[in-house]
């Protein structure tokens, strides 16, 4: 059940990152694994281990931060 979310810069929290489960993904089962923080900043998109969701930047969205 591998899914794609694609994310506004203001999606992700001050450090860059988002949790999954997160509400934009409309799992059903939205505790069907622990809360997971993933770093999608520092690559532009993250892969969660637990259910395989892909949260991505959307394209030519950039996460500000110190230059």
């Amino acid at each position: 059940m591998s899914n794609t979310v694609e994310l506004l810069a203001a999606d992700l929290n001050p450090q860059g990152g988002v949790f999954c489960p997160s509400p934009k993904t409309d799992m059903k089962l939205w505790n069907s694994h622990p809360k997971v923080y993933l770093d999608v900043a520092k690559t532009g998109e993250a892969k969660c281990p637990y259910c395989g969701t892909v949260y991505q930047l959307k394209a030519g969205e950039h996460f500000g931060g110190a230059h």
